[in-house]
């Protein structure tokens, strides 16, 4: 399990830390262009948008792995650990089942896309590879809650004793 979270970070965060790398060189040569040649890079908006899908997918199955997603738990507290542990298997199970459909009707959208040739609008670049790596990523992070709920770690389940 060690090694599967460990090639999960590096892969998801690598494709995330190249995106967001993207991002800023990209930033930083349309402003350096902007400022000394009037020039902007044309469709910079648009590869700016595309990295951003990109960094926000890449990251979710981090984010699910290592625990740091919103969490409102003003009652937990007040639970007895076996009951936060119920009750932290089905969110990891409902969160799971919530991902593998958003992520089934991103490939059919992104089928679709493919279809019909959908590109952006400037640069003409095919939209469908997007949402494809979309669709995959909402089904690895749905793979790491189900992993979470089959084997609970102690920093994303409350009900767990240390690692």
């Amino acid at each position: 399990m060690a090694r599967l979270k460990s090639l999960l970070a590096t892969l998801s965060g690598a494709i995330a830390a190249l995106a967001l790398f993207g991002i800023m060189v990209l930033t930083f040569i349309d402003v350096g262009g902007r400022k000394f040649l009037s020039e902007s890079v044309p469709g910079s908006l648009e590869l700016t948008e595309l990295m951003m899908v990109v960094v926000i997918f890449a990251g979710l199955p981090l984010v699910s792995l290592r625990g740091e997603h919103v969490v409102f738990d003003s009652i937990d507290p007040l639970l007895a650990a076996p009951v936060r542990r119920v009750q932290a298997l089905l969110v990891d199970l409902g969160v799971a089942a919530m991902l593998a459909g958003m992520a089934w009707l991103m490939w059919t959208k992104a089928g679709q896309m493919a279809e019909y040739g959908d590109t952006t609008a400037q640069l003409k670049i095919a939209q469908a590879p997007f949402v494809y790596l979309m669709g995959g990523l909402l089904a690895l992070t749905s793979l790491v809650h189900l992993l979470l709920a089959l084997m609970p770690t102690a920093h994303h389940d409350p009900g767990v004793e240390q690692e």
